[in-house]
């Protein structure tokens, strides 16, 4: 059996939500895991996966401008692009252990999505 890195699990993640691939997505996740977003929060794999589901009905793709991985620490760098905002420049953090993602925190500016959710 081979092990990923937590890189490759961040790598992973990225292109199964910008592919809506949901099946992938809940394999990466820890069932405890914990995200904090600009948005909101989410508790557990399932809360987590429906906030990514959520934002997945608007997202039209994901261009990573940049990875850091250091040990089970992975930050992302990226542009989200939506059908209802100009891209967001986004970083996300997170954190493996045990194979899984077991922590995700997400900061941007969030005025771009919320005044297009309004439209």
């Amino acid at each position: 059996m081979t092990t990923r890195t937590a890189r490759e699990i961040s790598e992973t993640y990225f292109a199964a939500w910008e592919a809506g691939d949901f099946e992938t997505l809940r394999g990466l996740l820890a069932e405890d895991v914990d995200f904090v977003g600009t948005l909101g929060t989410a508790s557990g794999a399932e809360e987590a996966l429906n906030g990514l589901r959520r934002l997945g009905q608007v997202l039209e793709r994901i261009e990573v401008h940049g990875r850091v991985a250091e040990g089970d620490d992975v930050i992302t760098w990226f542009d989200l692009h939506t059908s209802v905002a100009d891209p967001t420049t986004t970083a996300n953090w997170t954190h493996v252990e045990n194979g899984r993602i077991a922590r995700i925190r997400v900061t941007f500016d969030p005025r771009g999505l919320l005044a297009g959710f309004d439209r």
